[in-house]
């Protein structure tokens, strides 16, 4: 849907309202399970919401998550650094949020989380203010609908082929393997035994999260051709573009990266290289929905595929906005990752669902969800 003329004057009488406070608000949110990931194992996820509130009342969330081996961001710091930025939005008015979310990119280096979290608030609070939902805000939806992925992490092979056939009878049809975890004998083994499990018209795709070192990468993906995997995403350091470069050499398996891409300078860089076949859009690494939709754009002008992702774990906050850059960015063919799934509780009322193996573009105003606040207080780190 596209905002016609009368809603644009109808955008611009609503928005001239102002910002009255920014409050960064740390929880800790349960996992319905624990998730393995390359060097670590998470049990809880570990946020910071961000609630602005306008002149007249009304309220955009925005929110992150830490990320110390991806992003560097903590909580407390992702709560200094919303601190640090709140005085650049106080008392400024809403019809200049755009300006404000360009101004937070630049007033300090890094800080993504942080930074993503206010831009997904301003947009939320505006889209609430003018009628209007974050993918219209974004320049409008370029498809209805996209297919999630589910992760499979689990200790053992046999784990992860049970959850993989419960998870696709439940309507998943594209997953992602945590690979860099076990002994490699086993990550190959399970990337063809799913396969198998799976059929040939499931996606499959892997996730190394850095795990590799060069050989064992070389080696997995010469030796996983048979599960016809989508992609394999940052198999070694996010530093090692000679590795990144060297693995697409090999060729069988298109290469991801993702912990490796904080912007567009870096897609530059891994493009030059040819160090990667496409990235793993994450809004908390570039700065937020509009600094993500401009990554995109840049992405589809080299021909680079996207995935956009939440990470572990995100509610359906975060999650909304995630969906609305899926639905909104030029190219994405290699689906949508979203967090809110693993979570045993959720922040809003109703969170989003799949429906049909897909998730719809949300149409409601703003983000599209309605957070309950009792669960925000009940989850929130004193």
């Amino acid at each position: 849907m596209t905002i016609s003329g009368e809603a644009r004057q109808d955008v611009a009488s609503a928005i001239t309202t102002t910002i009255r406070r920014i409050d960064a608000i740390p929880v800790a949110l349960p996992l319905m399970k624990p998730m393995l990931m390359a060097g670590v194992r998470i049990e809880t996820a570990q946020n910071v919401l961000v609630r602005i509130e306008a002149s007249d009342g009304t309220i955009g969330w925005g929110e992150t998550t830490s990320a110390p081996t991806m992003s560097g961001e903590l909580s407390a710091g992702i709560v200094a650094a919303v601190e640090h930025l709140a005085p650049l939005l106080v008392e400024q008015e809403l019809r200049h949020h755009a300006a404000l979310a360009q101004r937070c990119l630049h007033a300090m280096h890094g800080n993504g989380g942080a930074k993503s979290a206010i831009d997904m608030a301003l947009l939320d609070l505006v889209g609430r203010r003018a009628g209007a939902s974050v993918v219209d805000l974004l320049g409008g939806a370029m498809r209805d609908s996209v297919m999630p992925m589910w992760l499979l992490g689990n200790p053992s092979v046999d784990a992860d082929l049970a959850e993989a056939a419960q998870k696709r009878d439940e309507g998943f049809r594209f997953f992602k393997l945590k690979v860099g975890v076990k002994p490699l004998a086993e990550e190959i083994e399970t990337a063809l035994r799913v396969r198998c499990e799976l059929g040939e018209t499931a996606v499959l795709c892997a996730d190394a999260n850095m795990g590799f070192d060069l050989a064992c990468a070389q080696k997995f993906v010469r030796q996983v051709g048979e599960a016809d995997l989508l992609f394999l995403e940052q198999p070694v350091r996010a530093e090692d573009l000679r590795g990144m470069q060297a693995l697409m050499a090999v060729g069988n398996v298109p290469i991801c990266a993702d912990e490796g891409i904080a912007g567009a300078p870096d897609v530059l860089a891994h493009d030059h290289m040819r160090a990667m076949n496409g990235i793993n859009l994450k809004l908390l690494k570039v700065g937020g929905p509009r600094a993500a939709m401009r990554v995109a754009a840049l992405c589809e002008a080299l021909g680079l595929s996207i995935t956009v992702a939440g990470k572990i774990a995100e509610s359906s906050i975060s999650a909304a906005s995630t969906l609305a850059v899926a639905c909104a960015a030029p190219n994405v063919d290699w689906g949508l990752n979203l967090t809110h799934l693993y979570l045993a509780e959720d922040l809003v009322r109703t969170p989003l669902a799949m429906a049909d193996g897909t998730f719809a573009c949300v149409r409601g105003v703003g983000n599209g969800v309605v957070v309950d606040e009792t669960r925000v207080e009940r989850y929130r780190v004193r």
